[in-house]
C-alpha cells in the first residue's frame, strides 16, 4: 500500500450538502477500491491564481489515503468526468 494525498477544487457555487455529497463520494471510491483513506480536510473557499472556466474561486478539499497503484488511476478517471470538479491533482508521498 502507497500513500497518496490528492488535492482536489470544487466549484464555488455548489451548497454545502452537494460538496459533502462529493467528499463522500471520492471517500467512497478510495474506500471501495480497498484504499483506506486517512484525513480529510476543508479548506473551503479560495481564490484561484488565475481564472479557470470563467471561476474566480474554489472549494478546496484535501484528501490524504493509502492504496495499491491502481486506485488513483480510477480516482483521476472519476475526477475528469465529474462536472463539479474544477482541478484535481494526486500524487504518491513515499517518493
Amino acid at each position: 500500500m502507497n500513500k497518496y494525498e490528492t488535492l482536489f477544487i470544487l466549484n464555488p457555487s455548489l451548497e454545502e450538502e452537494a460538496i459533502n455529497a462529493n467528499v463522500e463520494k471520492f471517500k467512497g471510491i478510495v474506500e471501495n477500491g480497498g484504499g483506506e483513506v486517512e484525513n480529510v480536510d476543508l479548506w473551503g473557499k479560495r481564490k484561484l491564481a488565475y481564472e479557470i472556466n470563467k471561476l474566480n474561486e474554489g472549494f478546496y478539499v484535501l484528501m490524504n489515503f493509502k492504496s495499491d497503484a491502481q486506485l488513483p488511476k480510477e480516482l483521476d478517471r472519476v475526477f475528469r468526468i465529474t462536472d463539479n470538479i474544477v482541478r484535481h491533482l494526486i500524487i504518491n508521498t513515499e517518493k
